[in-house]
């Protein structure tokens, strides 16, 4: 059990403020779409409720929305109530002095803007309120066209389908960006930092740190940190060297880079970087490469509907034979039978029209 919060030290140190704030509660609105993730939801809203609760002040109030009044089935099956309706915001501009809204999709994120969605999403975009998408969200937000010239995230697994379908917007690794007026996330947990992220900002970080407490997580994550670790790496207390190496493999995968280079920028000897591979990853240097570079041909292959060629090119392959038969060594089936996988609603990559009934307007 949990040591209870020192309400009184709390108070003390910004009793007026925070009480000042609780007679105009934090107003947020969770629009859910079909399949969303509830590991993401509940992390995300998760944070407010404890922050009421170790505050002993309503801070926080916030309620679920939805296209219509019907319930929404997440990606695990269980359906939700929906509160209010996004016609039901649009229609009060007042309504409860909405503060934030965060967008949650589901799969497939390609055909969950909807012109009902896209018209709500930008009168909300000029009524200036703060927008957060998470996980795939960050898909609809893009097609809106209200992240272009915007940095941002995606869950990692659409991050290099996204850099293909989507040019303008400043795609990184990070858990969650700010910029502006539109917050981005990676989704499933990474959706609890942005939370607390919010919560520091609005009230403090002495609640944000208690909050974390409460949820027995150690401390607060920097937006800035990556989603995951370097490919291949599952374990903690490597060389800082050998992460180094990695994440400039992963940084290079249109023109591979020798690896020579890839060592003098580690600040390694050739040979001290294939004992690091050898005693950390077991397989040589160049063999990890080759796999970074594989994998991400196949969340192409997964993600667009780039043509095999072009994702070959994209992927730092000169021969495309070269790069069938490396696909196949490493996952067992061509790249044409892998794209026989992939559902027939995924998109079309970077320089592919894509089908649209409609083209959003420019913010007013």
């Amino acid at each position: 059990m949990n040591a209870p919060a020192d309400i009184s030290a709390m108070r003390s140190l910004a009793a007026p403020e925070i009480s000042a704030m609780a007679g105009r509660p934090f107003e947020l609105v969770a629009l859910v779409l079909p399949g969303f993730s509830h590991l993401a939801l509940h992390a995300y809203l998760e944070p407010f409720r404890i922050a009421n609760n170790v505050s002993r002040l309503p801070l926080f109030r916030w309620r679920i929305a939805a296209l219509d009044a019907q319930p929404v089935a997440g990606a695990n099956g269980l359906a939700i109530p929906v509160e209010v309706t996004v016609d039901e915001l649009v229609s009060d501009p007042n309504d409860r002095k909405l503060s934030q809204l965060a967008v949650f999709a589901g799969e497939p994120v390609e055909r969950q803007l909807t012109p009902q969605l896209n018209g709500f999403l930008r009168v909300i975009a000029r009524r200036g309120i703060a927008i957060s998408a998470v996980g795939t969200a960050t898909w609809v937000l893009a097609q809106t066209g209200l992240l272009s010239g915007k940095r941002c995230t995606i869950h990692w697994s659409r991050l290099a389908a996204f850099s293909e379908v989507f040019n303008k917007p400043r795609i990184s690794e990070s858990l969650f960006v700010k910029d502006g007026q539109y917050s981005t996330c990676a989704g499933e947990l990474a959706a609890f930092d942005l939370a607390v992220d919010l919560i520091g900002s609005h009230v403090g970080d002495y609640i944000a740190q208690e909050v974390c407490r409460h949820a027995t997580v150690e401390g607060q994550r920097s937006g800035s940190n990556r989603q995951t670790g370097p490919s291949g790496l599952a374990f903690a207390g490597v060389s800082d060297k050998l992460l180094m190496a990695m994440r400039i493999m992963e940084e290079n995968v249109e023109t591979p880079l020798a690896m020579k280079k890839i060592a003098q920028r580690a600040g390694v000897s050739r040979r001290q970087l294939e004992r690091l591979f050898a005693l950390h990853v077991g397989q040589p240097p160049l063999r990890h490469y080759l796999r970074i570079r594989i994998d991400h041909a196949k969340r192409l292959i997964e993600g667009t509907r780039m043509p095999i060629i072009d994702i070959a090119t994209a992927c730092g392959f000169v021969s495309p034979s070269h790069f069938a038969k490396c696909f196949r060594t490493f996952n067992g089936f061509s790249p044409q039978q892998c794209r026989t996988m992939v559902p027939a609603w995924v998109g079309p990559g970077l320089g592919y029209p894509l089908p649209r009934p409609y083209v959003p307007v420019p913010v007013d």
